[in-house]
């Protein structure tokens, strides 16, 4: 009887710290939406130390970087919710070299990651993160379109493939969605060729995939429900996008984003 209360017990313990150790990268992901990068990379550090053959680890810490990068640029208010008729501009950026240095060094960290893993469909949600990370800085602040469309297709093509066997994979919808919608926007005669080019352009899909993610996903669920209510707001729906931006500003109180565009509206 002792010996199976203590074998209960062990099991409890180590359930307790499983749930720990998943939760390092919810937490890692809170803090960057918060805007509380230095936390967010010490997070993502240390779910590297306890999973160093996850690639999620270094996807996630390139993400921090990347929104650290956005943070300074002011680019989420100037490309989204700035621009009337689409998302990116040619506005030239003083982009942070030390920056984007360790950028590339996690994403090519878990790139070598998710090559060990081929049948792991975590691996492969990396590989998802890995382009679209890279198609954002390209696009957003590089200004370099042709090679951001490029590596959006590919993170799109692998999302559709995990998609295929896992549908629950909420957070690899995103790709699907960003994708769909962003080209959507474009003039007729852009969209024509981008669609020539291998590219999606179905706006509706592109909403209906990023409300999957918003609803839920679990990493990019608060990234989609940003990118919804910029959808909302150029569809003159100022209902819904308040209601997203609320929701959000809520929920992440030191990122300033959401409470400013409230307070345009």
């Amino acid at each position: 009887m002792v010996a199976r209360a203590t074998m209960l017990a062990s099991a409890l313990l180590f359930a307790l710290g499983a749930f720990a150790q998943s939760t390092l990268l919810d937490t890692g992901y809170r803090q960057m939406y918060n805007l509380q990068f230095a936390q967010a990379h010490k997070t993502f550090a240390e779910w590297e130390r306890l999973h160093p053959d996850d690639p999620m680890g270094p996807a996630s810490d390139a993400a921090a970087y990347l929104f650290t990068e956005f943070d300074r640029l002011h680019i989420l208010q100037s490309e989204f919710f700035v621009q009337e008729d689409h998302f990116y501009t040619d506005k030239k950026l003083a982009p942070d070299p030390a920056l984007k240095q360790k950028f590339e060094a996690e994403l090519n960290k878990a790139t070598a990651l998710t090559g060990l893993h081929p049948d792991d469909p975590n691996a492969a949600f990396a590989s998802v993160m890995c382009h679209g990370l890279r198609s954002d800085y390209l696009a957003l602040i590089e200004k370099r379109y042709v090679p951001s469309f490029k590596e959006m297709k590919i993170a799109r093509s692998v999302a559709e493939k995990l998609l295929a066997m896992y549908p629950d994979y909420y957070d690899a919808w995103i790709a699907v969605g960003v994708e769909n919608y962003m080209l959507s926007i474009k003039p007729a005669p852009l969209r024509w060729l981008l669609r020539l080019g291998g590219g999606e352009t179905d706006k509706g899909l592109g909403i209906e995939k990023l409300r999957l993610t918003a609803q839920k996903g679990r990493y990019l669920l608060p990234f989609a429900r940003l990118l919804l209510a910029v959808a909302a707001l150029r569809d003159r729906d100022k209902t819904r996008a308040r209601d997203l931006l609320a929701d959000l500003a809520h929920e992440f109180p030191n990122n300033p984003l959401y409470t400013q565009e409230l307070g345009r509206l």
